[in-house]
């Protein structure tokens, strides 16, 4: 076991190409699936958080299941979407990156929408007041909003990011975990296991623990930003 761990530190010491090929895979798809998820997410949250239109309860409690989707299932979907008998197959794009980053944005999206939801829900009240106490419109109304939400974007951001990069279930199965391709840090952690290739699965790991370690730090020190 000693050995595996100092053979792995040597590949992440040495830079080696195949663990700098599914370290950028990883990154790629991560980082662009998160970013989508909140663009997308943040003006939904703030809209079901303050919004008052018929079925906005409905939304929320649809939102509030779409977080707690198995990615199995999502990658399921999009599986039969993009497959060649589906209707989406004659774009071609399953076991390819695309396909894998949509199917992390409706994962992580909802993640996003309900962070913001909530808080929003929580904070618009006493903002309003204020906002009409000194007289403000609604575009100035809007923009104190957006100013507060800053640091729960933020913690939104990292969650959804958290969630993309440990996700395996919905990637192995649009992505197909192809080598040099579509192989991502947590589908090739559980392929070179099932080999009985412990040294990159080993080092992987330990990258992968590494960031964890990163965003709940970033989470936690957020946390007490927002309560002090």
């Amino acid at each position: 076991m000693g050995a595996a761990f100092q053979q792995a530190w040597e590949l992440i010491r040495s830079g080696d190409p195949e663990l700098l090929n599914i370290l950028s895979t990883t990154a790629r798809v991560s980082l662009t699936s998160s970013l989508l998820a909140l663009l997308l997410g943040v003006p939904l949250g703030i809209l079901y958080g303050v919004g008052r239109f018929r079925g906005r309860r409905v939304l929320i409690v649809l939102n509030r299941t779409l977080m707690g989707l198995p990615p199995v299932v999502c990658g399921l979907l999009f599986y039969l979407l993009f497959s060649g008998v589906g209707p989406f197959g004659k774009l071609k794009l399953l076991f390819t990156v695309p396909i894998m980053i949509l199917a992390q944005v409706a994962l992580i999206t909802p993640i996003v929408i309900g962070t913001m939801e909530t808080y929003v829900a929580q904070t618009a009240p006493a903002l309003r007041e204020t906002a009409l106490g000194l007289g403000f419109g609604r575009g100035k109304r809007f923009l104190l909003l957006l100013n507060e939400c800053v640091s729960p974007m933020i913690s939104a951001y990292l969650l959804a990011f958290a969630r993309a990069i440990a996700e395996v279930g919905a990637v192995a199965m649009v992505g197909g975990a192809i080598a040099w391709k579509t192989n991502v840090m947590t589908t090739a952690i559980m392929m070179y296991t099932n080999r009985g290739s412990f040294t990159l699965g080993i080092a992987l790991g330990l990258i992968l623990l590494g960031l964890s370690l990163l965003v709940n730090a970033a989470l936690s020190l957020l946390q007490r930003r927002l309560n002090p």
